[in-house]
């Protein structure tokens, strides 16, 4: 295949939509269906940005860039250390480096760091738009979201995500394929492969800082997926499967990947590599479906590396609890090492509006066993778009999952906040438990509901046991009176030992 690449004012056609964009192969008769892919007009805009070292090219030339450095202060590591994890591919630190000249405050995600959480937002062709989506994301950074992805699939996309680029400080994911689609009209038949390398052009400009691609799913794998219970339950994969069945054709993702990995780099967007055969109940969970793609995308790692550019892989959504070790170790093993970023997993397929507990239940084992992000899922999954207050109560139960996880690894500084809120409680300082808590409007409320009044700020009890029955309470003056009685006590030996004497 002939990659053509044309520098800004030099594409032999006048094809510009009205983003100043090709809107695709067909306007190219020298790249039509002979498999010639020309790249984006706006892919050479700025030749600096071009010739600038990816994360990963600079680590692996030794040099320690002011991202890294930025990381290991978040991460209380040092920059050295940072920049040794990037190289070797275990860590990357998401920064286009259009929104690195905005908001964006970058982080490393890497099983040397911190355990991450993402949370998903993005309107629907039913619901929401740019106002309900901004406060999605004001809502996640507040209770602790390291990143968000926007998965919009309904109208005003675009609108929509430069928004959400210009108002956050952490990195920006997306699935371009969604995009892609809408401007098909629904048709994923009609794709092209200069579609979907024009749609990840387009949004590396905006400034989005990863991108889920679903291109280890192969024809071959197929028949794999026919006989499970639940099928192709990823909305990527499942497109790309009716793609290559319409066509009889590979998957063109795959197929291009190279192609695609010029554009990642030359914005340092990091790949998410997408599992596209990921089981959608326990009955499919480590099938062997789910484990051909991984082989793949631990191939697909490599070559991203080889290409100058970062990668993180996606893991399975639902796995039974003595399953998710197993399919941690096994990520880590055939993706080289790279991080490993997970949805849930869910542990049981039976609480449809509590899964965000049953899946935060597998994340923490997840990250336990050695996942570098999770993926958060909120009581809405399965059963519709997850509104501001779902977003909340997702982002909170998988910060416990995500903390738990580094407690339980034993990362540096992990349970310093632990070990803070209760010395408070043992205290009854209530105001500092409340400002050491995840979500310290609901710690208050829920105190406030019986005790209201600012006199129980300082009460040695709650309502749960009152003031006589407070195990704390009791403890406090069993010291209290240990500490009175050694002065006594010391007295009454000295006496002894005089009258024995």
């Amino acid at each position: 295949m002939l990659l053509v690449l044309f520098r800004r004012g030099q594409c032999p056609e006048t094809c510009s939509d009205a983003r100043g964009r090709c809107p695709g192969i067909l306007a190219h008769p020298s790249a039509s269906d002979c498999g010639t892919v020309a790249t984006p007009h706006g892919f050479f805009e700025e030749e600096s940005e071009l010739m600038s070292d990816t994360q990963l090219q600079a680590a692996r030339a030794g040099d320690i860039t002011p991202e890294m450095k930025s990381a290991a202060e978040r991460e209380g590591l040092s920059s050295e250390l940072i920049r040794r994890e990037v190289a070797a591919g275990r860590m990357v630190i998401p920064a286009n480096r259009v929104h690195l000249a905005g908001k964006l405050q970058p982080l490393a995600i890497g099983i040397a760091a911190r355990c991450k959480i993402n949370s998903n937002i993005g309107n629907s062709a039913v619901t929401s738009d740019v106002r309900g989506e901004l406060e999605k994301l004001q809502t996640s950074i507040r209770y602790g979201a390291d990143t968000v992805m926007d998965l919009s699939t309904g109208k005003s996309i675009d609108e929509i995500r430069a928004a959400i680029i210009a108002d956050s400080p952490v990195p920006i994911g997306t699935v371009p394929m969604y995009q892609m689609l809408e401007e098909l009209g629904g048709q994923i038949e009609d794709m092209r492969p200069q579609h979907f390398l024009d749609m990840v052009e387009h949004q590396a400009r905006q400034g989005v800082d990863y991108m889920t691609v679903h291109c280890g799913l192969l024809r071959e794998h197929l028949p794999l997926a026919v006989h499970r219970t639940t099928g192709i339950v990823s909305r990527g994969g499942s497109l790309i499967a009716r793609w290559m069945m319409a066509h009889g054709k590979q998957n063109p993702l795959y197929e291009h990947f190279d192609d695609l990995c010029a554009v990642m780099r030359a914005y340092d967007v990091t790949w998410s590599l997408g599992d596209g055969l990921r089981p959608g109940c326990l009955a499919d969970a480590s099938d062997a479906a789910q484990f051909a793609e991984l082989e793949v995308l631990g191939q697909l790692v490599q070559r991203s590396w080889a290409n100058g550019t970062q990668a993180m892989v996606e893991g399975p959504g639902h796995i039974p609890m003595d399953q998710i070790e197993m399919n941690v170790r096994k990520q880590i093993e055939v993706c080289h090492g790279a991080p490993f970023y997970v949805l849930g997993p869910l542990v049981t397929d039976i609480a449809p509006g509590y899964d965000h507990i049953t899946s935060a239940i597998g994340a923490a084992i997840a990250g336990w066993s050695g996942a570098a992000m999770l993926c958060y899922v909120t009581p809405k999954e399965h059963l519709g778009l997850p509104n501001n207050e779902d977003v909340k109560q997702g982002v909170i139960a998988y910060k416990i999952a995500a903390h738990a996880a580094d407690v339980a690894r034993r990362r540096p500084g992990a349970r310093d906040r632990d070990d803070a809120i209760s010395r408070a409680r043992f205290a009854f300082d209530w105001n500092e438990q409340f400002r050491l808590a995840l979500d310290p409007e609901t710690a208050r409320a829920y105190h406030d509901e019986t005790l209201p009044q600012d006199g129980f700020k300082s009460a040695h009890f709650c309502s749960m046991c009152g003031p006589k029955y407070c195990s704390m309470g009791i403890t406090e003056n069993l010291r209290q009176l240990t500490v009175e009685a050694k002065p006594q006590a010391s007295c009454e030996d000295g006496g002894a030992r005089h009258a024995g004497s």
